[in-house]
């Protein structure tokens, strides 16, 4: 990284007071550590913080044991005013007040002389209450999903820091820092910090963070994207105070009774196709009810899978919502065969998962479906 986008940066940071961290709907453990990273190092230089991102299957819990954000929200909703302005010229206002009557919210005005011309009135959206916007592990500002459909502009009106590794980045931001050798996002969010700046100091729960980023990212320095950078960047971390073992207990080697049952009946129930390359199992309604799980687990179940079975391209869940509803969740690591099997199939995304309901009915209908579609 050089030397004068880490200037940039400092910049940026020095004249904003109210920072905003968006990471993608649904973010990878690598996304949350370095999220959080990121607000410990912004809110020790005393900026007001918001870590936002929507996480419909409750990634955040298994981050508990790191230094959390004051504050972290799933949705911005309702964090920006409108503005009723009049213009008082030649007719002042001498009162106003609002009431609420069922579903009707309604604003009474009362003006000095008169009737209010219509001409004097207008109806403004305020500024957000942010004034930098960085965001960690999303391609583009689709990815960010909630939160991007819900206040689009952010992107368009407050300056923009954009933080990945994803080759197919699209450099929204007006500074961008995209990495495509790096490992994950903490790798280049520990470099923007110092990490390897013996001059800066990070903490020790930066450090913290941005190590468990990294384990998460190379799952524990095993895939190929570890290298002698992401090693190297390991070891300064732990120099700083990183607890190399605590991470690998929390993240490893710790889970909660519920969900190693309902890895267990998942695991009894799982089937590979060589030619299809697919892995998938399926969950009855009984499995979640005796395993005191519910669907949003299986996110984390899915996740357990693809790592141990490398030789996949297709891992997916089915599982009744209902006696009659079936659904499925899939995670297709290639990006084009994501796109393909999105399109075939009616399905939501959310962030790297996709989710979708199979018109079958029956559980035995959808794994047929299931394997019509993926030929």
């Amino acid at each position: 990284m050089k030397d004068d986008q880490k200037r940039q940066f400092e910049q940026f940071i020095e004249k904003s007071a109210d920072l905003l961290i968006i990471l993608p709907e649904n973010p990878s453990g690598d996304a949350i550590s370095a999220g959080m990273a990121m607000a410990n190092f912004l809110e020790n230089k005393q900026r007001n913080v918001v870590v936002a991102f929507a996480d419909p299957f409750n990634k955040k819990e298994r981050f508990t044991f790191l230094p959390q954000p004051k504050e972290i929200k799933e949705s911005l909703s309702g964090s920006r005013d409108f503005v009723l302005s009049f213009n008082t010229t030649r007719n002042k206002i001498i009162r106003a007040r609002t009431e609420q009557e069922g579903e009707t919210y309604r604003i009474y005005i009362t003006p000095q002389n008169g009737t209010i011309d219509p001409r004097d009135f207008s109806f403004i959206p305020a500024s957000f209450p942010f004034d930098l916007v960085i965001t960690i592990g999303s391609k583009d500002k689709e990815s960010t999903g909630l939160i991007y459909e819900e206040n689009p502009d952010i992107f368009y009106e407050i300056p923009t820091i954009n933080i990945d590794n994803n080759p197919a980045n699209e450099q929204f931001g007006q500074i961008n820092f995209v990495d495509v050798t790096a490992c994950g996002t903490s790798e280049i969010v520990a470099e923007l910090l110092g990490a390897e700046d013996e001059q800066k100091t990070i903490n020790k729960e930066q450090a913290q963070c941005l190590l468990s980023g990294i384990i998460t990212a190379t799952e524990s320095f095993q895939k190929t994207n570890t290298t002698p950078k992401s090693l190297r960047l390991a070891g300064n971390l732990m120099d700083k105070g990183a607890d190399q073992q605590e991470i690998i207990q929390h993240l490893y080697k710790t889970q909660p009774f519920n969900i190693l049952k309902l890895w267990g009946r998942v695991m009894a129930h799982l089937k590979w196709d060589e030619q299809r390359k697919l892995m998938w199992g399926m969950i009855r309604l009984e499995d979640f009810i005796e395993s005191r799980t519910k669907p949003t687990d299986l996110a984390e179940i899915l996740e357990k899978i693809k790592t141990n079975h490398a030789a996949g391209e297709y891992f997916i869940i089915l599982y009744q919502e209902a006696p009659q509803n079936i659904k499925g969740i899939a995670d297709v690591p290639n990006e084009q065969k994501r796109t393909v099997f999105a399109q075939s199939w009616n399905t939501t995304q959310k962030g790297s998962l996709l989710e979708f309901t199979s018109e079958s009915g029956s559980m035995d209908g959808a794994e047929a479906e299931l394997l019509a579609h993926i030929k």
